[in-house]
């Protein structure tokens, strides 16, 4: 099961964005350096990463995902919509000086190798019923909605990745699980960051007179 990928690669860092192995993430490049990244990308491998991009200087996380862009389209005021599928996370070991308009780093895949593992066979231990449940309820009490009968379709490693990538957490908490290297531990992160969120401490059940 160890494929080959690159260990050079573009980077498109992007504050607010966390992406996951078998995931989906459709973006809209506007600015010329990332439309030279995407057009470079999609004439060969089309293979490129994607990493959070911290608020001090141009610094950027140690750990993204690598992307294969599996739809692109021109559009006739000069953009391009892309959608990326998500393969594996990476670990950046150094940035690679060149002349592009756009940043390539050296990355590792090494720490990682579980996101090339097939579904049935990931460590997936956990109550999923308890899951699920406390969930449903940390996304209602946020307003967020989502068709449930669609996402039970998804196998259980697409589920976690997709509520880490969309929960209405803080940009470090989603990051911290990007990083975290099984989907079981991964779980448990997920959840002990819901029940921070959702505890309520007895003064804001009750006010004292």
């Amino acid at each position: 099961m160890n494929k080959k990928f690159p260990k050079h690669i573009p980077i498109f860092p992007l504050s607010g964005v966390i992406y996951f192995p078998r995931t989906n993430l459709p973006l809209n490049i506007f600015e010329e350096r990332y439309l030279d990244l995407v057009n470079d990308s999609f004439r060969s491998d089309k293979l490129m990463g994607m990493v959070q991009s911290k608020k001090e200087n141009s610094l950027v996380y140690k750990v993204g995902c690598l992307g294969k862009i599996s739809d692109y389209q021109e559009t006739s005021d000069g953009r391009v919509l892309i959608n990326l599928t998500g393969i594996t996370r990476f670990e950046i070991k150094k940035e690679i000086s060149n002349k592009k308009k756009y940043r390539e780093f050296e990355v590792d895949y090494q720490k990682f190798q579980k996101d090339l593992v097939s579904p049935d066979q990931a460590d997936t231990i956990f109550d999923k019923t308890n899951f699920i449940g406390k969930v449903k309820k940390f996304f209602e009490k946020n307003g967020l909605m989502i068709n449930w009968k669609e996402f039970e379709k998804l196998d259980v490693s697409q589920r976690i990745n997709t509520i880490s990538m969309i929960a209405p957490i803080s940009n470090e908490e989603k990051q911290k699980l990007l990083e975290t290297v099984s989907l079981g531990d991964k779980t448990d992160t997920l959840l002990n960051i819901i029940d921070f969120y959702s505890y309520e401490s007895p003064s804001d059940k009750e006010t004292i007179q």
